[in-house]
This record gives C-alpha cells, structure tokens and sequence, in this order.
C-alpha cells in the first residue's frame, strides 16, 4: 500500500477521538473534581488527592490523541503513589479512581503478557484497598466492600470497556484500510485498462503504418498512384490514431464493432490475406465493445505473428471467433495483448480462449452472461 492509507486511517481515527474527547472529557473532569471534594476534608487532603485525578485526565486527554505512550508510565506512577496514600494517610475510598483510569488506558500499550498486566492492575487495587486494615479494624465488612470490593470491581468494568472501545478503533481502522485498498486496486485496474486500450491502439496502428509505408516503398516506382494511396492511407490512420489517444486521455473512447470488421477486412485484403465473414445473428450492444478489441487486437496479431492467407471471422449474439491460418510455430506465440484482454473478458463475465493446431490458430471471446439474459429476456 501507499503510505496514504496509514494517513487516512489515522486522520479517521483522529476525528474519532476529537469527539471522544468533546463527549467524554467534561464528565470525566466533573467526575474527578466531585471524588476529590468527597474525600478531602482538608486543604492538605487536596493535595495528596489532586494529583491522581489530574494524572487521570491528563492520561485521558492523551489518549484521545492517540499519544497516551508518552505520559502513560508518569501518569501511572503518579496515580499508583496517591491510591496508598488515600487509603493509609487521608482516608479516601476513591483515591483508587486515578489509578484506574490511567491502568485501564495504559492496557492498551501493553503488547505483551497483557493478561498478567491485568492481573497486576486489579490484583495493586485490591491489595492497597486491604491496606486499610492496618489503620482500621474496628469495621472488616465495611473496609473490605468500601477499600477493596468496589474499587476492585469498578476497576475491573472500567478497564474491559476500555479495551471493548479500544476495539472498536481498531475495527474502523480495519474498515477504513480495507476502503482504501479497494480504492488502491480500483486505480490500479484503471491504469492497467488505459494501458491495454493505449497498447490497442498504438501498436495495432504503429504495425498497420509499417506494412503499409512498407508496401508504398514497393510501389513507389511501379505503381505511383497506389503508392500515393497507401500513403494517403497512413497519414488518414495516424490522424485517427491521435484522435482515438486523444479520446482515450478523456476517457471518450468506444470500439465500434462492425467498423473493427471493415477496418480488419481493409487490413488484410491489402496484406493479400483472404477475409470472410459470417454473421450468425446481430451481435448485443452490451458486448460490442469488448468484442471490438478482441477483433483490433487478434487483428494485429495476425498481421505481426502469422504468415496468413486467409482469415474467418464468425460473430454470434454474444460472441466472436477468428480462425487464421500461416502458423508455423510449434506453439503458441506469447501475445501479451491477448492476455491482458482475458482479464477484461473475464472481468464482465465472458471467457477468451486461444488455440493452436494443424497450422491454425483459433482466437474466441464469448459471454454467455449476456446470451442467457437475452434468452430470459425473450422468454418474457
């Protein structure tokens, strides 16, 4: 992939974490403002406490942007010091909440033994929360449900919807990945049909110019007047040439399959080649085109491979065949034009087919697609 993709993942992700941050980040600050005015009785019960839920926010805010990697080992320090002193020195069953909302971020850094992270997460919670028997026994029930049950318990909801949420982005970033490389193949497609239709029509026309000016040298001094007329011939085809690599560039261009047919015929009756065709039945529209390239394309190849002397084309309500003589290789020759085609045939649902034997070569694009619906189509 381009380095695109990571860009607009990440750009999707930031939009989704900037609203994380409008929607979630004022109850957050009103959470941690209102636990530590519960709990701090003093001036100085505020600075013990402030810390771990300032610790909190910050560890939140960096997390919405993505960042939480910088801060998360401070933030959790921080935290981690003021849950003993909250327990040990000021009393305070919700200094835990600090620690909780920067270890359950935190889990999201962790890569490996991620579940023995989680158990030393809930495992310091409890732990600390039972701390508070050393300064308070006079109430077990009330010191093990308040100190250590609840923060436990909440620690332990806060971080699995933390890592459900975490999730959650990494299947939009999953989702938005996959658009993109569907974006990428979708390009990658298109560049590899303008360079089929570009190699269509320059080299079908590049081959019919050499024959040609081929031809007018041989009859310059016999023939001037034929001579004349393959070169005004030329000139009339690289102007339609340009014309057709003009319109392809504005994506304009559209084979017209019964001028591919005289084109083909003018073509090999001035290379001496006999041409008959055969139309069996007038050929659908929605395969025309297709059929068209098939025929330029079989056309060159003809004119390139081939020591013909006769062709025969057979068209069908949904398919071409040409059948040429003259080969005289043992195998089929390498036709790279061909070879693109079939995947454009086979991309509309059609089949291109080639074969060699007893000195002929048989080219054949079909689309049963289309046939079967026609046929549906008379049947209503």
């Amino acid at each position: 992939m381009t380095a695109r993709s990571p860009r607009f993942t990440e750009s999707t992700q930031g939009r989704l974490r900037r609203l994380n941050l409008a929607t979630s980040l004022p109850p957050v600050v009103f959470a941690a403002v209102i636990l530590v005015y519960t709990d701090a009785d003093t001036w100085w019960h505020l600075v013990v406490l402030a810390p771990g839920a300032v610790a909190g926010v910050v560890a939140f805010e960096r997390w919405t942007a993505n960042d939480l990697a910088r801060v998360a080992l401070p933030c959790l320090v921080v935290a981690g010091v003021v849950w003993p002193l909250g327990v040990l020195v000021t009393g305070s069953p919700n200094a835990y909440w600090g620690f909780c909302a920067v270890g359950s971020l935190a889990m999201r850094e962790v890569r490996r033994h991620r579940k023995l992270a989680l158990a030393g997460l809930f495992t310091y919670v409890a732990v600390v929360g039972a701390a508070r028997l050393l300064v308070q026994r006079d109430d077990i029930g009330h010191v093990l449900v308040t100190y250590v049950l609840i923060p436990t318990v909440l620690t332990i909801v806060v971080t699995v919807f933390t890592i459900v949420g975490e999730r959650f982005f990494d299947l939009i970033r999953e989702l938005e990945q996959t658009r993109e490389r569907a974006a990428e193949l979708a390009v990658i497609r298109e560049r590899v049909r303008f360079a089929s239709d570009l190699h269509d029509i320059q080299g079908h026309t590049l081959h019919v110019v050499k024959l040609k000016i081929a031809l007018a040298q041989r009859l310059l001094l016999r023939d001037t007047a034929r001579a004349e007329k393959e070169l005004r011939e030329t000139y009339a085809l690289v102007s339609d040439t340009i014309a057709q690599t003009k319109e392809l560039a504005y994506a304009q261009r559209r084979l017209n399959l019964t001028a591919e047919i005289e084109n083909a015929k003018n073509l090999f009756e001035a290379a001496g080649i006999r041409v008959r065709v055969t139309r069996e039945a007038e050929v659908d529209a929605r395969a025309n085109e297709l059929l068209g390239q098939v025929l330029r394309e079989t056309t060159t190849n003809i004119l390139r491979h081939a020591q013909a002397t006769q062709v025969h084309i057979t068209l069908s309500e949904s398919s071409i065949t040409i059948v040429n003589d003259g080969v005289t290789a043992t195998t089929p020759p390498e036709l790279r034009g061909l070879a693109a085609l079939r995947q454009r045939v086979a991309g509309d649902g059609g089949e291109l087919t080639v074969e060699q034997q007893q000195g002929r070569f048989r080219t054949a694009a079909t689309f049963p697609a289309v046939r079967a619906s026609a046929e549906r189509s008379d049947g209503r």
